[in-house]
């Protein structure tokens, strides 16, 4: 393992060089100088003195050490980003705490509740939507930092039933190492895999990299455990239920408001032996979804079935020739994908594509993924490293990602379009706008797109504009505020117009029930 950055994505060591990245923005027509913005070293940076003192809380470990406030004191949104490489660490926790088990988290928020402390739950710190920052600090005594990571074992593996009872704070790494002896998998793996954890998967209702079936982590619970500051609820393990609204349901993207998920029961699967993946070139977006929804509306279910636009497909190093890219890939336990496989791409060769790579066929440690795939599949993975160079390079460097029917995407995309070129014409920005689709559906799909902007103005103040217009503009066209990055604060303006009043008032009427003292995750949600 590599040194954690303090301000940027992941290792240290895996960092992009920003300069290396000029060529590739000169062909997007950015000015790139020689100078990328320096990094505010940790050292130097201004941190306010804790309100309060660590308490003695029978041997929890509680600390208001300088390095330990500082690694908590931001998500990895853009804003975030920009505020960490510029030392700017205003709303750094008082307090962090590190519980190893349910009980000294229900001291914890208990001591929260009674002291007016506001308390975050911080599992792997990626939030890119403000979900960890305490921005209302000042309304409370203090804030607390609840980092869930020592909490990271799995407590049972249910082999018969295929199923494992693991603890909210295991890394994603974490739970698939510890799955691999029994030949299984939990088959989740969004884009902040390496350094997100099981509890912030449920608490946002994260979803993983896999287009088809169950992608949101919802598919997979059985039941969960949930510390409130009123107590510890956890609901009855079960394969499925028609037994009144779930509560399942109702703590599943809660995102720390209502308490602490502590642990979950998770569906499993066997590990995949049998893999094929190819790749499709159209000569246009448009070609590419209507070859996509095809597909989705067939009955076959692709692991993969990714659409890139041209940008897209450029910044990924696809569809060299101009066009558009389709991704597509099986994959299955027991039996070949041969068959799956072939009759997508007998769907898929009724569009007219202008080329087909692959398909290749290979078993699980033995041949060469299909290259590229292969490609996409590293750019996927490095897009946050990539994002923080061109945050060095004085860029802005943002994603909006949403969900639409298939009827409304035509209106989405150009409403999207337009609200990016008004903006930048308005900030005299230069403005290139992608589009990926990272989910698809039989009704419906989830659009991916990326601004990538410069401009003479404070790059803050200019991506909080454009923020802003893209985000009216996926609601006003009838998509959702997220598919899979969840609420946290920056969203929260939007999921209010998104959201039925009167759920608005029982779910204030149920965090009220279990946080009364109004200390849980403050700003998120709710007002």
């Amino acid at each position: 393992m590599g040194k954690r950055s303090l301000w940027g994505w992941g290792y240290e060591e895996q960092a992009v060089d920003p300069l290396g990245l000029a060529p590739l923005l000169a062909d997007f027509g950015f000015r790139v100088g020689d100078d990328p913005i320096p990094v505010v070293a940790a050292d130097t940076v201004a941190l306010a003195t804790a309100r309060l003192a660590a308490p003695g809380l029978d041997g929890i470990a509680v600390t208001d050490d300088r390095m330990a406030r500082l690694r908590h004191a931001h998500g990895r949104s853009f804003d975030d980003i920009v505020a960490g490489l510029r030392g700017d660490y205003r709303f750094a926790p008082d307090l962090v705490a590190f519980p190893e088990d349910e009980g000294q988290v229900l001291t914890l928020l208990q001591w929260c509740a009674g002291m007016g402390v506001a308390c975050v739950p911080f599992g792997g710190g990626t939030s890119v939507v403000g979900g960890v920052q305490c921005r209302e600090g000042d309304s409370f005594n203090g804030v607390l930092s609840l980092d869930t990571t020592r909490m990271n074992r799995v407590l049972e593996v249910d082999e018969l039933s295929r199923a494992a009872h693991l603890q909210a704070g295991m890394l994603g790494p974490e739970v698939e190492s510890a799955l691999r002896p029994y030949g299984l998998t939990l088959r989740h793996y969004p884009q902040s895999f390496e350094f997100s954890s099981v509890g912030g998967w449920l608490a946002t209702r994260a979803g993983g990299h896999f287009a088809t079936g169950p992608t949101h982590i919802d598919d997979f619970v059985e039941s969960l455990s949930i510390v409130t500051p009123t107590g510890v609820d956890t609901t009855r393990r079960l394969p499925a239920s028609g037994a009144g609204p779930s509560p399942d349901r109702w703590y599943l993207g809660s995102e720390g408001t209502l308490g602490v998920i502590t642990s979950a029961w998770l569906r499993l699967q066997q590990l995949p032996v049998h893999k094929a993946e190819a790749s499709l070139t159209f000569a246009s977006f448009e070609q590419a979804l209507g070859a996509l929804r095809a597909l989705t509306q067939s009955g076959l279910q692709p692991s993969n079935c990714r659409v890139l636009d041209a940008g897209e497909s450029r910044l990924a190093g696809d569809a060299q020739d101009g066009g558009a890219a389709l991704l597509l890939g099986f994959e299955s336990a027991q039996l070949p994908v041969e068959p799956d496989m072939e009759a997508a791409l007998a769907v898929l060769r009724d569009h007219a594509p202008l080329s087909v790579s692959g398909p290749a066929y290979r078993e699980r440690g033995r041949q060469a993924r299909d290259a590229s795939s292969g490609e996409w599949r590293r750019a996927f993975l490095s897009a946050p490293y990539l994002r923080d160079a061109l945050v060095r390079l004085g860029l802005i460097a943002e994603t909006f990602e949403t969900a639409v029917t298939w009827d409304g995407l035509a209106r989405l995309h150009a409403a999207v379009n337009a609200a990016v070129t008004a903006t930048s014409e308005e900030l005299g920005l230069h403005a290139v706008l992608l589009c990926r689709i990272t989910h698809a559906y039989p009704d419906g799909l989830a659009p991916y797109f990326t601004v990538i902007a410069q401009g003479p103005g404070d790059v803050r103040e200019d991506w909080a504009a454009v923020k802003q217009a893209v985000s009216a503009a996926l609601i006003s066209s009838g998509g959702t505020i997220t598919h899979h990055h969840a609420v946290g604060r920056d969203h929260r303006g939007f999921y209010e117009e998104q959201r039925p009043d009167r759920f608005a008032a029982m779910f204030a009427a149920a965090k009220g029930s279990v946080d009364p003292a109004g200390v849980m995750n403050p700003g998120v949600l709710l007002r």
